[in-house]
């Protein structure tokens, strides 16, 4: 998952590579527990999102960097808001003080506010979207499906999420079989199709959301 190596340690793991001596087993262990907890969060397993989340932590507070704890926070805090939980990122402004300019900049990009002069500081995926780009066809070039989430989610939190950006948003979940998203996604389209009147659309959405809670 490409938003995990680039936030996370991507940097230190390469560092390990080719004829150096092998990489601590702390950056492993929280690379690791950082993919297994966006999984379990996109599937719902809050038992083991808490779990791997943690370790994860745990194993780069060890180091003393705060960069690379930021950068787990983002990752949580990226994964919320593939998954339209809009709620501030405490645990990254806790560090953001001592935090890199690049983390700085994705944490204001996950918030929708991030300065345009920002914006080259961001991974080359989120660039377009932050740069005002907010069409299907933006999101759709961005080929990482949790990176699409996220700069989905992003137009979403700025009220740039039109409709077919939710068609693509919840059919990129979908495909992942990634059920906190798809109810998220699923719930904002039918929320508009009632709004509209649209009433055997709604509950069409409904019937799906029923069936992907496992309720049918």
């Amino acid at each position: 998952m490409r938003l995990i190596l680039s936030l996370a340690v991507a940097a230190a793991l390469l560092a390990g590579c080719g004829n150096k001596p092998r990489a601590p087993d702390w950056q492993m262990n929280a690379h690791d527990s950082l993919e297994r907890y966006v999984t379990a969060y996109m599937t719902g397993n809050a038992r083991v999102e808490a779990a791997e989340f943690e370790r994860a932590r745990n194993a780069l507070s060890a180091t003393g960097q705060a960069g690379l704890v930021a950068r787990a926070e983002l990752t949580r805090c990226a994964a919320r808001v593939a998954s339209l939980a809009v709620e501030p990122c405490e645990g990254f402004e806790r560090l953001r003080a001592d935090a890199p300019a690049a983390e700085r900049a994705y944490a204001d990009y996950l918030a929708g506010r991030i300065a345009p002069t920002d914006v080259p500081l961001l991974p080359a995926q989120h660039r377009a979207v932050a740069a005002g780009q907010g069409d299907a066809a933006a999101l759709g070039a961005i080929e990482d499906p949790l990176s699409r989430l996220v700069a989905a989610g992003v137009l979403f939190r700025s009220g740039r999420a039109s409709p077919p950006v939710l068609v693509l948003a919840s059919d990129t979940a979908s495909a992942q079989g990634w059920r906190r998203p798809l109810l998220a996604w699923l719930g904002v389209q039918a929320q508009r199709a009632e709004q509209a009147g649209a009433t055997e659309e709604a509950q069409r959405l409904r019937r799906r959301m029923a069936l992907v809670a496992g309720e049918k």
